[in-house]
């Protein structure tokens, strides 16, 4: 007998599962049907190939680039204003929100009278870099974008990923099918930037 008040505990059925195929006890069975859906598609995709048309979904890279999404985030790249100089004016929006910490600015006083501050140093260490695109949204001069198409970047060494100001203003943004427009600058060679396979 339960005490008033008491919580009643609920005793659910167990269902019953019907056994399993017999021919699922021998796993040869299976694994000979597997492995003919894959023979199919392999041999439906060769004979597409051969015949011209594509068949794999397999990009044969760096000949063939897969199509890109226009909104793709790449390879950071300082705007520049109509002078050369940059467009950012070392609000330090970007290094602030940045949750990998990886940008890093130095700020100095402009000679424009009607410029505040400009970056004396603006570094992105790309190693560490999520490529979130928090930056770009909270720049104010829209100085920051992610638009370069450039996709493949490394280096033999850590600081080889450290991107300086003179590398970010260097680079230009993405043409219409989402590849970059130009080659990497010489100072991104110089740091192991590899050029092969470009169009």
């Amino acid at each position: 007998m339960t005490a008033p008040g008491a919580a009643r505990l609920r005793v659910k059925a167990v269902r019953s599962y019907a056994p399993a195929p017999r021919r699922q006890h021998f796993y040869l069975v299976e694994i000979l049907i597997g492995l003919g859906v894959t023979a199919g598609h392999f041999f439906r995709n060769l004979g597409r190939w051969l015949a011209g048309r594509k068949g794999a979904v397999t990009y044969q890279w760096p000949e063939e680039r897969r199509p890109l999404a226009p909104r793709l985030r790449s390879l950071h790249r300082l705007v520049r204003r109509d002078d050369g100089s940059p467009r950012c004016v070392a609000c330090m929006m970007c290094e602030t929100v940045c949750p990998a910490h990886c940008i890093y600015i130095v700020a100095g006083e402009h000679p424009n009278p009607d410029i505040e501050k400009y970056p004396v140093r603006f570094d992105i260490d790309v190693g560490k870099c999520v490529m979130c695109g928090y930056c770009v949204e909270a720049c104010p001069e829209d100085a920051i974008r992610m638009d370069t198409g450039i996709l493949e970047f490394s280096a033999y060494t850590r600081q080889g990923l450290v991107y300086p100001k003179e590398v970010l203003l260097a680079l230009e943004p993405a043409g219409p099918d989402g590849l970059p427009t130009s080659a990497p600058p010489r100072a991104l060679v110089e740091r192991g930037f590899e050029t092969r396979g470009r169009r």
